[in-house]
This record gives C-alpha cells, sequence and structure tokens, in this order.
C-alpha cells in the first residue's frame, strides 16, 4: 500500500450482484487511481444475489485507513447487512466507519475522488450524499 493511500479514507462497495460490485468498483479505479483504498463484495455466499455480513466485514477489513471508510450499498438488505457487519467491528474501528446514502456507482466515485484528495470521513460521505445527478 502506498504511504498516500494509507492516509486516505478507503471506499467498500456492497452489491447484491458480485458482477454490480466488481463493475462499480472497476469503474471507481479506473477514473480515481490507486490512491483510495477499495473492496467490494456482492452476491450470496452460495451464489446467486443476496449479501453477507461476513463478507462486508472483511470488505471493510480489506479498504480499512485509519482516516475512515465509507461504505456504498445497493438496496435494502445490503444497507442492513453493512449496519450489523459495523457493528460487529471492534469499537475503535466502529466509529470511523460511515454508511453514504448514496448511489453506488455514482456515490462511489464521487467518494473516492473527494477521499483521493484527502478530505475527512465527514466530507467523503457529505459529498456521495449530495451527488444530484
Amino acid at each position: 500500500m502506498s504511504g498516500r493511500q494509507a492516509d486516505n479514507v478507503g471506499i467498500v462497495i456492497v452489491s447484491h450482484s458480485a458482477e454490480v460490485a466488481r463493475g462499480a468498483a472497476e469503474m471507481v479505479r479506473q477514473m480515481v487511481g490507486p490512491e483510495v483504498r477499495l473492496a467490494w463484495c456482492g452476491g450470496a455466499p452460495g451464489g446467486g444475489l443476496g449479501t453477507s455480513v461476513a463478507a462486508i466485514g472483511a470488505a471493510i477489513d480489506r479498504a480499512w485507513s485509519d482516516a475512515g471508510v465509507a461504505v456504498l450499498f445497493d438496496l435494502g438488505g445490503a444497507g442492513t447487512n453493512s449496519e450489523m457487519a459495523i457493528e460487529m467491528l471492534p469499537d475503535e474501528r466502529r466509529a470511523r466507519v460511515a454508511i453514504c446514502a448514496a448511489p453506488v456507482v455514482e456515490g462511489a466515485i464521487i467518494a473516492a475522488v473527494e477521499a483521493s484528495g484527502g478530505a475527512p470521513l465527514a466530507a467523503v460521505r457529505a459529498a456521495a450524499e449530495a451527488w444530484q445527478g
């Protein structure tokens, strides 16, 4: 991990579809580059559509930065599972993870752009949530 990347808020993309999550992450990476730790997860553990609390927790770990982690998700169940994964984190990490109420693709791109410039977690979340299309 580059020194700069370690200083920036990480981004997690959660989707009911592994392909959607992977594609959104690929767009973020192509548009923002390697300046932001980025992780994604999607699909049910046995295949098909769904999300997994354990997979979301693992994605948060992969994207972890002391600056925090912004989590974006596609549908309600992914949000519920994201909240559960965050609740399972140690106290010192839980406070540094924010769910962004934003469209998963557009929000992730905007969040990553903000994060790549060194913005704090609150600003990354606000930028993603302010997107109007």
